[in-house]
């Protein structure tokens, strides 16, 4: 049986997830793709940043007020990087919600067809069982990589914050001295 005869046979809720993974993987994908673009100009990033914040205050300010502006530009800067990142992380959620309700809908159309054919006809409740189990497994396999690449995603994230910091900090140090 092919991958497509696998979501036919689970029905609207597999073409939700199939819409949700290819909806996740694509966001994923332009997200790779600005991370890497952004790590490796951080850079130039982190001196935009210390020019900003040099424009905004002075040179002539005290470490605390110069480390929270530095701060507060990396961090307008990292939220908008983080855009789209939600939709991933609703994704890795609710997939699973999905494949469940796949389950628990399998399983009533199993016991209706019982209710319906009786137990002479094993075939019609095993068809409605393998709708249970697909959708089951489907919400899992959507959700599973879109759960390890969030996490990942908001892992690089995280270190590019702390190396734009550190790298700013440095520039307007050394251009202060």
């Amino acid at each position: 049986m092919s991958l497509w005869d696998y979501i036919e046979k689970g029905g609207v809720i597999m073409y939700i997830l199939l819409a949700l993974n290819i909806v996740g993987f694509s966001i994923m994908i332009w997200k790779f793709t600005i991370l890497f673009l952004a790590k490796m100009s951080k850079r130039d990033l982190s001196i935009r940043i210390a020019q900003n914040v040099v424009a905004k205050f002075g040179r002539e300010i005290n470490s605390q007020v110069l480390i929270k502006g530095v701060q507060d530009e990396i961090y307008s800067r990292i939220k908008k990087l983080e855009s789209g990142l939600v939709t991933v992380r609703v994704i890795a959620s609710i997939s699973p919600l999905l494949g469940l309700l796949g389950t628990v809908v399998g399983i009533a159309l199993a016991f209706e067809s019982i209710g319906v054919v009786g137990l002479g006809e094993p075939k019609v409740f095993a068809n409605q069982i393998s709708l249970a189990l697909i959708t089951t497994i489907g919400g899992l396999i959507v959700a599973i990589p879109h759960y390890i690449g969030y996490n990942y995603i908001i892992g690089i994230l995280d270190s590019l914050e702390i190396d734009l910091e550190k790298i700013t900090l440095a520039f307007i140090k050394s251009e202060t001295l």
